[in-house]
């Protein structure tokens, strides 16, 4: 269930706040190889399940890039901001991969709103957002990101 904020502002009240937890996903090769097209990325232990078998990791792995891109898919499920005129990706502060994602695993996020600033002239208020993408059965999460995001009126 989502962390619902009426309005921008209801942020600035919640920095802290552990937001909860995003559905289940499992990575399937599918979804790597359609990352791989889509960036040209097509290195052997992404796309080459053959040669990934005999390689460090046992079978292919998940881009990183792919896994960060993934927390736009999570991170809504886990926190809304209603009363904008748009929410907007800002950037990044930080990212980390202390763990690969191989084939068929199943990811969720979790989040923390880390900071809420209001913008200048009251255009809405900026976030960093620590998303942590966890792997099932796993003890180190595949990524952990400070995203930032603005929510503007």
């Amino acid at each position: 269930m989502a962390s619902v904020f009426a309005a921008p502002d209801d942020l600035l009240e919640a920095v802290g706040q552990h937001l909860g937890h995003s559905e289940w996903i499992t990575v399937d090769q599918s979804r790597i190889d359609m990352f791989a097209e889509a960036t040209g990325d097509h290195q052997w232990i992404h796309v080459d399940p053959e040669a990934a078998a005999a390689g460090p990791f046992g079978s292919t792995i998940a881009h990183g890039y792919l896994t960060l891109a993934l927390t736009n898919l999570l991170l809504p499920q886990i926190v809304r901001v209603e009363g904008i005129s748009m929410g907007v990706n800002y950037g990044v502060n930080r990212v980390r991969f202390p763990q690969p994602v191989l084939v068929g695993s199943r990811l969720r996020a979790s989040a923390t709103l880390t900071s809420a600033d209001e913008l200048p002239g009251g255009a809405g208020v900026q976030t960093v957002i620590t998303v942590t993408v966890e792997i099932e059965g796993q003890a180190k999460p595949a990524c952990v990101v400070e995203s930032v995001s603005r929510f503007l009126y």
